[in-house]
């Protein structure tokens, strides 16, 4: 078959950001900010507060790689910025980056069978309590200058529903909007929403922000779909493309091996709407092709790394693997399956680093593979990894998760393999493209803080 390489190009900025003009944004002041900041004693210098929102904190490493390229990045553009964090695990993320940190709700109910009391509780204690809510994430944002609003997928129903943190997120927005602190939705993904009431809330969200920008044109265009303009809007890349450079491992294949180190991303699955379900058909069929592949790998003489993108519900997929895998003669102790799960996003890096070819279903685990000029199959649940695919010129190698055809999959994975030398240096050549998109979007919406913040250095030095 050789390297057939279709012309793909790496992506320009223009190809990852359908851009407005910076002087036209600014002259409608859509990204200024006009700053209620605190002093650094030592300069005299007002710095920036600056909060970042999302699911943060609860296990999923994905989430953590976007968080801590967000702190790199800030930390880079707008020193002496004030960062802090609305997040769903407020103490691990204190714990782990030593930010402050709010919950993004403090106070859940708990379910009640009986809908009259249901109905009881809802005036009497639910609304009361709403209120003390509203109030608390006012108190929040009362001196934040800007709210960044990140992806970790809060903008899509998969596990989401209307009254959980779609309904947050507008809570939060118009808060913010409430105490003059400018909302930012920074490279984050849409769709696919199917409930009509979370597709208000979000549109709501959206229409507060001073800045949107998406991660790919499959969410741009989604959101035009229902009904909301977002022709305005940029697309830039997903944000852990720029994670610290500094931090991301040399490839670290042992060469005397001359096996193939595959690695092999796992996710409990259970169907596009949500990540618990009474029904396991859907699950069931994954493992077992899934576990198919693994023994064609074994006796292909591959060595096959099993990687996880969260901690906590991958478990159980790795634990039902293993059973498949050895109910049928496989085994882990020869060293040809390695299982130790990554409890930290550089676990998840150093790992992807020691493979030549990656197969995985979950977004972030494609992507830092793609980002590492891994050659990547991936297993699809949602049409954001097919987009992430095809932008970086693999969408021929997507199987749906759903509906895995088994065959296909193996001639698409020794189709991948032969390619892999000139497939690896198309994806470094697009990692290179989406970090300078990323930086230019970086200096668009810093620029002023970064700007401001300078020139109260100088005075303080004067004074």
């Amino acid at each position: 078959m050789g390297c057939k390489l279709a012309h793909h190009p790496p992506l320009s900025a223009l190809q990852v950001g359908h851009k407005v003009e910076l002087e036209e944004w600014q002259e409608k002041g859509r990204i200024q900010v006009f700053m209620r900041r605190s002093t650094d004693v030592r300069t005299g210098a007002k710095r920036p507060k600056i909060a970042l929102f999302g699911t943060f904190g609860v296990g999923n490493l994905g989430n953590e790689c976007t968080l801590q390229a967000l702190l790199y990045n800030i930390r880079n553009y707008v020193p002496g910025a004030e960062i802090s964090c609305i997040c769903s695990g407020p103490q691990e993320v204190r714990s782990a980056y030593n930010i402050p940190a709010s919950p993004i709700t403090e106070i859940s109910l708990s379910p009640i069978n009986n809908h009259v009391l249901r109905f009881l509780r809802r005036i009497f204690v639910g609304v009361p309590v709403e209120l003390l809510q509203w109030l608390k994430a006012i108190a929040t944002l009362r001196d934040v200058d800007m709210l960044v609003m990140t992806g970790t997928g809060m903008l899509a129903d998969f596990g989401i529903g209307p009254l959980g943190l779609h309904y947050e997120i507008l809570k939060w927005t118009v808060a913010a909007k409430l105490c003059r602190c400018k909302v930012l939705f920074l490279s984050v993904g849409a769709g696919p929403i199917h409930d009509r009431l979370s597709r208000r809330f979000v549109k709501a969200a959206l229409s507060c922000a001073d800045y949107r920008s998406y991660r790919d044109n499959f969410s741009k265009n989604f959101l035009k779909s229902i009904g909301f303009d977002s022709e305005r809007d940029s697309v830039y890349p997903d944000l852990a493309y720029s994670f610290p450079t500094g931090r991301i491992p040399p490839a670290n294949h042992d060469g005397a091996s001359h096996k193939t180190v595959t690695g092999v991303g796992l996710i409990t699955y259970f169907n596009r709407g949500s990540t618990l379900s009474e029904d396991e058909t859907v699950y069931r069929d994954y493992i077992a092709r899934l576990g198919n592949f693994v023994s064609w790998l074994l006796e292909k003489d591959h060595t096959v790394r099993l990687l996880i993108g969260d901690v906590t519900h991958d478990q159980r997929a790795r634990q039902d693997l293993r059973v498949f895998i050895e109910e049928r003669g496989g085994s882990y102790t020869n060293g040809s399956i390695i299982d130790d799960p990554g409890a930290s996003v550089d676990d998840v890096l150093s790992q992807l680093a020691a493979t030549d070819l990656v197969v995985a279903s979950r977004f972030h685990n494609v992507l830092l593979a793609l980002m590492l000029g891994k050659p990547v199959l991936a297993i699809s649940y949602n049409e954001k990894v097919d987009a992430l695919m095809a932008s970086a010129g693999l969408a021929e190698f997507c199987q749906d998760i759903e509906r895995i055809d088994l065959g296909k999959m193996m001639r698409q994975f020794d189709e991948l393999k032969e390619r892999m030398s000139c497939t690896k240096l198309r994806l470094r050549r697009n990692t290179e493209a989406c970090r300078v998109a990323l930086d230019e979007q970086y200096n668009r919406i810093f620029h002023d803080h970064q700007a401001d913040y300078h020139r109260g250095l100088n005075r303080g030095a004067n004074d």
